[in-house]
């Protein structure tokens, strides 16, 4: 019996990281994708507010947390770029609310 209440919380403990890496990663991909939508909009759209917006749209309720840059020249073939950061706050109780900041960048070339 001691042994059981000497396991159960670090496997309790290990429960809730593998949850939260998951989670985070989760996050993570969603943040990619929306730097890719992003940038795609920005190649085909010179307005920056376009590509802003297809992020925010991309990541849903957390679209108004993110900060978005946006770069593109008006010349065809030229580089546009997006960056994404999202700040993530772990949810376990165990790590005591941290913020960590996920980003992403992406590049397609500018098409008209």
């Amino acid at each position: 019996m001691v042994e059981f209440a000497l396991v159960v919380p670090l496997v309790l403990m290990l429960a809730f990281a593998v949850v939260e890496v998951a989670v985070v990663a989760r996050t993570q991909l969603e943040v990619v994708n929306a730097s890719r939508e992003g940038a795609r909009e920005a190649a085909v759209n010179p307005d920056p507010a376009a590509a802003v917006g297809v992020v925010q749209d991309s990541l849903g309720a957390a679209g108004a947390r993110a900060r978005v840059r946006v770069s593109r020249p008006h010349v065809v073939g030229e580089r546009a770029a997006v960056v994404v950061r999202l700040p993530h706050t772990l949810a376990a109780p165990l790590f005591g609310g941290v913020t960590v900041e996920l980003q992403a960048r992406s590049v397609m070339r500018v098409e008209r």
